[in-house]
């Protein structure tokens, strides 16, 4: 993922947002995800006249600024992701009731 949003970045003379920019960006996508949320189980529902969204579409949108943002700031995400995981599945290990299996 990180290498393809790169190659598509890099062909532009932009580039990268600013840190700054991309925090205002995901701010804005994750808007647009609570939004969605809400209007599908939430108490706000769509009028009839505005179209249908799409969850998967929306967390996309996040997911590419996550990865732009990472990318500027030299961050691999593989790596990032199993400290992350690992974090988690010590710290959490015996905080939840595990589902039985047969």
């Amino acid at each position: 993922m990180q290498q393809r949003v790169d190659a598509w970045i890099s062909q532009f003379e932009i580039g990268y947002f600013s840190p700054q920019g991309m925090i205002l960006r995901l701010t804005e996508e994750l808007g647009e995800l609570a939004r969605e949320v809400n209007h599908q189980f939430g108490e706000k529902r769509k009028k009839p006249t505005e179209t249908e969204g799409s969850l998967a579409m929306e967390l996309g949108d996040l997911l590419f600024v996550l990865v732009s943002m990472a990318n500027s700031l030299d961050i691999d995400l593989e790596t990032t992701f199993r400290a992350v995981m690992d974090k988690f599945e010590r710290r959490d290990a015996t905080r939840w009731t595990k589902k039985v299996t047969e």
